[in-house]
């Protein structure tokens, strides 16, 4: 049976490409969002339909489309979040980080929150 709709460009990846979004996919510290661009283009680069890559990692089709192209168009720099508008934060990501590990490893009592 013949497929029908618009024709998909062909997502080839390069061996370093790929194991660079398995590092992503699969480390901790990567953002979800990014952990998850990363596994629908893996599942698009082994040659997987949309719908397919769809119900595997359970996004929408445009969400598929969207990183599909955008990883064709740009290779992995497409899919690293952009610079948003508005105002630049204030507290630094290393001093919300401090103070997490204080809050949870330290009793309170011998707690020294960092300075600002």
């Amino acid at each position: 049976m013949a497929r029908t709709g618009r024709p998909k460009a062909e997502l080839v990846l390069t061996e370093a490409e790929r194991e660079q979004l398995v590092r992503w996919s699969r480390r901790r510290k990567s953002s979800q969002a990014l952990a998850l661009r990363s596994r629908i283009v893996l599942a698009c680069g082994d040659g997987l339909l949309n719908t397919e890559v769809m119900a595997l990692v359970g996004c929408s089709a445009p969400t598929v489309r969207k990183w599909r192209t955008r990883f064709i168009e740009h290779r992995l720099d497409g899919l690293v979040d952009e610079p948003r508008p508005g105002r630049p934060a204030t507290i630094t990501a290393e001093q919300v980080e401090d103070v997490v590990v204080a809050t949870l490893e330290q009793p309170l009592w011998t707690r020294r929150w960092p300075a600002r």
